[in-house]
């Protein structure tokens, strides 16, 4: 049995760490634990440097937390902000004992309104319920849910970087 620790007690975190390893390693039994870490960058970090510091942080922290656990996963959502307008996404980091691998998600565009109050310091979670009249958007649907109708929600956006960042994991061979 995996013993897998999510850094992050977000249950839409939880659920694409659950989705994602299952894929790549269907049958797998697994054992999936939270543990509420810090991320040691911005509460809204502003690029995808400082996203991939903030995921590595927290599988870190993770595994400082429980060092029996065979995977430590951190996630870490992101924008950046250039002359094509604010971009959202997320970085996955994936440790265990002996390897580390990371994925990102696929990137959209935050429409102008939301960009802008993110410009002016605002988190992006809360920007998105301000706009779409929600409450804590980004423990549920997040941006890419409001904005797709749930087509992508959070989650299954989140899912993709988790799979990406297990591919070392499902090839040793490759990788070790």
């Amino acid at each position: 049995m995996k013993r897998l620790f999510v850094a992050s007690r977000n249950p839409v975190k939880a659920r694409a760490v659950e989705l994602g390893f299952q894929r790549m390693f269907p049958g797998q039994a697994h054992e999936l634990r939270a543990v509420s870490v810090d991320s040691d960058v911005s509460d809204q970090p502003a690029s995808s440097s400082e996203t991939l510091r903030g995921a590595a942080n927290r599988a870190a922290a993770a595994r400082a937390a429980a060092p029996d656990a065979d995977f430590w996963i951190g996630i870490e959502g992101g924008i950046e902000d250039s002359d094509l307008g604010m971009a959202a996404f997320a970085w996955v980091v994936v440790m265990s004992s002996d390897r580390k691998g990371q994925g990102k998600t696929a990137t959209f565009f935050l429409p102008e309104e939301v960009a802008d109050m993110v410009r002016g310091g605002m988190e992006l979670g809360h920007a998105d319920d301000v706009v779409f009249g929600r409450e804590n958007s980004k423990q549920k649907d997040g941006a890419i849910g409001l904005l797709t109708d749930n087509v992508v929600d959070r989650a299954a956006l989140y899912e993709q970087g988790v799979i990406m960042a297990f591919v070392p994991f499902k090839n040793d061979r490759l990788y070790g």
